[in-house]
C-alpha cells in the first residue's frame, strides 16, 4: 500500500515571523486604530461671543414715567448694576437720526458712585463706535477730575478744548458755554435740589439723540416730574 502522508497538524499558537529591529533602533510602538464613533464638528471661524449688550435692561425713562426703585445700598451690587445698566443704555441708543426729545436712559447710582458710572458709561459709548467730540459729560457736584485739572491751566485753554470738539469734554453743570453734543451723560454726584432741577432740563436741550442720567432714580424722578 502506498504510504499516506501524515496531515499536518495545526496548533492554535504558531508564532509568526517577527521583524527584527535594526541595531540602535527602537520597534515602533502599534498605534490603536479609532474605532466608530461621532467626531466633533470643526470650529467656525468667526463665530461671535457673547455681547456685552446682553446685560439686564436699565430703567428707560421718559418724562412722564412712573419712578423707579432705589438700587441695592451693597457698593459692589451697585456697581455691577450701573455697569449692565450704561452696556444695555449704550447698546439700545445706536447712532440714528436726531429727533426733537433726545431718548433718556436712567442708570441708577449713589450719589458716591454717579461719576463712575458715568465714566462707565462713556467708556462703553466710545467701544460701541461713539466719537469722543460728540460725548458731553455734566457734573452737579464737584467736578470731574480731569475738568479740575485742565482749568489748573485756565480757563481759556480749559474751554478752546471744548471749542476743538475732538474729544469727550467734561464740565460743571449747567456749563451755560458748553454746545449741544449729540449724547450728554450727567453724573448727579451731589448739589442742591435746584441745581440739579437746573442741570437735567438743560442737559436734555443740549442732548441730540441721548440723554444719560447716573444717580439716584428717587431723587432724578422727582427732579423729572417738576422741571422736565
Amino acid at each position: 500500500m502506498p504510504l499516506i502522508p501524515e496531515e499536518p497538524q495545526i496548533h492554535e499558537s504558531v508564532p509568526g515571523p517577527r521583524a527584527t529591529p535594526a541595531a540602535g533602533r527602537t520597534a515602533p510602538t502599534p498605534r490603536p486604530v479609532p474605532g466608530p464613533g461621532p467626531r466633533p464638528a470643526p470650529k467656525r471661524p468667526g463665530v461671535p461671543g457673547p455681547s456685552r449688550s446682553s446685560a439686564t435692561t436699565p430703567s428707560q425713562r421718559t418724562p412722564r414715567d412712573a419712578a423707579v426703585n432705589t438700587p441695592a445700598a451693597d457698593p459692589a451690587a451697585e456697581a455691577a448694576t450701573a455697569s449692565q445698566a450704561a452696556a444695555t443704555a449704550v447698546a439700545q441708543a445706536a447712532p440714528a437720526a436726531a429727533s426733537t426729545t433726545p431718548q433718556i436712559q436712567l442708570i441708577p447710582a449713589s450719589a458716591e458712585g454717579a461719576l463712575d458710572a458715568a465714566d462707565e458709561a462713556v467708556d462703553l459709548l466710545l467701544d460701541s463706535g461713539r466719537a469722543p467730540g460728540e460725548i458731553l459729560v455734566l457734573t452737579t457736584g464737584d467736578p470731574h477730575p480731569w475738568a479740575a485739572h485742565e482749568l489748573s491751566f485756565g480757563e481759556a485753554s480749559y474751554w478752546a478744548q471744548h471749542d476743538a470738539g475732538d474729544d469727550v469734554f467734561h464740565a460743571a453743570a449747567p456749563a451755560e458755554r458748553a454746545k449741544a453734543r449729540p449724547v450728554v451723560v450727567v453724573a448727579v454726584n451731589g448739589g442742591a435740589d435746584d441745581a440739579v432741577s437746573a442741570a437735567l432740563p438743560t442737559a436734555m436741550a443740549r442732548a441730540g439723540v441721548l440723554l444719560i442720567i447716573c444717580g439716584d432714580p428717587q431723587r432724578i424722578n422727582a427732579v423729572i416730574s417738576t422741571s422736565v
